[in-house]
């Protein structure tokens, strides 16, 4: 395994996904590229600018790619705008990801059925491995 996308959820603090990640990728000697999206596929229908929500994915960004390097990881980060579940696929195919790590879902019941769920569209979706990890 040669590299790992690590999928930061803009506005969570994921502590627990950079340590899995970390450990996954000190077992196989991957390097990891994290990914966060500012979720918005058009901004003129959002009543709150694109650079607020992609300032948001920025902080998860930098807070993922320094608890890696603590643990002396070799990481980047990405930000990006657009779709997270789409814009996570094109980012792994672009730097040729062996596999996409997420956190789980921690919406109710309800929310994923009305809202849907990363995760699980990331597992449907992908032509490369997904590991979803639950939150302590």
């Amino acid at each position: 395994m040669q590299r790992i996308v690590m999928a930061a959820k803009a506005g969570e603090d994921q502590d627990w996904l950079a340590d899995a990640t970390a450990e996954l990728a000190q077992q196989t000697g991957a390097v990891v590229s994290v990914v966060s999206l500012d979720g918005l596929d058009v901004e003129a229908l959002s009543p709150t600018p694109r650079t607020e929500f992609t300032a948001v994915a920025r902080s998860a960004v930098a807070a993922a790619v320094a608890r890696l390097t603590e643990r002396g990881i070799q990481a980047d980060g990405e930000v990006r705008s657009g779709l997270v579940t789409r814009g996570i696929l094109v980012f792994a195919e672009e730097v040729n990801a062996d596999l996409i790590v997420c956190g789980g879902s921690t919406k109710s019941e309800m929310a994923r059925r009305v809202l849907g769920s990363v995760p699980v569209e990331l597992i449907s979706r992908a032509r490369r491995p997904v590991l979803v990890v639950t939150p302590p």
